[in-house]
């Protein structure tokens, strides 16, 4: 059990909670999107299954630090480029990653048309344990990232899974309300499938050693929404832009 009269255990526990918040917002969009092509009536209850899932993950992983350490031994050797297990799974991650978020982006501006017909094809709603299946396999990726993340902070398994509880209950809060805002201003839709091929970029990227600093990235993503949130205010009067929708089946 930590000594809870430690200042520096709650320093850390403080500082660590903030770190699973920041790290599950690419999480919530993520989620969000995907629980966007459901239908009205399923996306919240999508919502909260993958952030629960998304914890329960973080748990089990968090319980395994012993197997968690042991990815990063080298499994696949292809001459000088040596991949462990974490970088096979951060290197798959991110190609879905990015395949996932292009794909959105082309169905959002270009909307899903069939090869060689002037009529756009029908896409039916995608079956809700499908995208349930998606979120938790994605999962496994933004929490392997968070996991390791907090073992370098912190030695104490309990102050880990308090953290992450912490971080669990937050975004439970406003996950509807993000998920919401996102919908609500195509824009910021667009802008956030953009993140997400950054992070998928990112992703593949410490997959083969090579480590992009996150202050860079998350700047970069600041600075975009701030330029966004300047835009959107100036042009509240204008008529908004309209980007094709998938017209869920109920």
């Amino acid at each position: 059990m930590p000594n809870l009269a430690d200042p520096n255990i709650w320093l850390g526990l403080l500082t660590l909670s903030a770190l699973e918040i920041v790290l599950g917002i690419d999480n919530i969009i993520f989620i969000s999107i995907l629980a966007g092509a459901l239908a009205e009536s399923q996306r919240d209850r999508a919502r909260k299954l993958g952030l629960a899932a998304a914890f329960c993950t973080r748990v089990l992983l968090l319980l395994s630090i012993g197997w968690l350490v042991s990815l990063t031994a080298p499994l696949l050797v292809m001459g000088s480029v040596k991949l462990s297990g974490r970088d096979l799974v951060l290197l798959v991650g991110g190609l879905f990653l990015i395949f996932k978020a292009t794909h959105e982006i082309h169905a959002k501006l270009e909307g899903p048309e069939s090869a060689g017909a002037d009529r756009p094809s029908e896409k039916k709603t995608p079956a809700f344990s499908a995208v349930i299946v998606q979120i938790m396999l994605i999962d496994i990726v933004f929490s392997l990232d968070s996991v390791i993340t907090a073992v370098g902070m912190v030695s104490q398994v309990s102050i880990m899974i308090v953290a992450n509880v912490v971080a669990l209950a937050f975004m439970l809060g406003f996950s509807g309300a993000i998920a919401t805002f996102v919908e609500r201003h195509p824009t910021i839709k667009v802008l956030a499938l953009s993140f997400l091929v950054m992070i998928g970029t990112n992703l593949v990227a410490e997959s083969f050693g090579v480590h992009i600093p996150k202050g860079y990235t998350y700047f970069a993503m600041a600075f975009s929404v701030g330029v966004e949130m300047i835009n959107l205010r100036v042009r509240a009067k204008a008529e908004p832009v309209q980007l094709r929708s998938r017209s869920p089946v109920a």
